[in-house]
């Protein structure tokens, strides 16, 4: 990887890309998010994500991040954006083991 790489501006591409405001449920944008990548992709995005919770941001600084680039309301989901993030890397694990 190049030393522009930004997994916080990779983030933002997927959360904001995968999950706005014209998707049915988080989970119905998951399962397409999940078809349409490649293994690869899959791999690069659960590497993002486990960068960006082991990374040195607080706990509401990454609450907020996600929060600000992903449109769901989290109370309709009763996770807080943390639970709801562990669960789609959770998820995105498990594809990458039937890909």
């Amino acid at each position: 990887m190049n030393e522009s790489y930004s997994y916080l501006e990779e983030l933002e591409d997927f959360l904001g890309g995968t999950f706005h405001q014209d998707i049915d449920s988080p989970e119905e944008a998951l399962e397409e998010f999940i078809h349409e990548a490649t293994k690869e992709c899959l791999l690069s995005t659960i590497k993002d994500c486990q960068d960006f919770l082991n990374g040195t941001l607080t706990i509401e600084e990454k609450e907020s991040f996600i929060e600000n680039n992903a449109e769901i309301y989290f109370p309709a989901i009763s996770l807080n954006p943390i639970q709801w993030f562990n669960k789609i890397v959770e998820e995105m694990k498990e594809a990458v083991k039937m890909k």
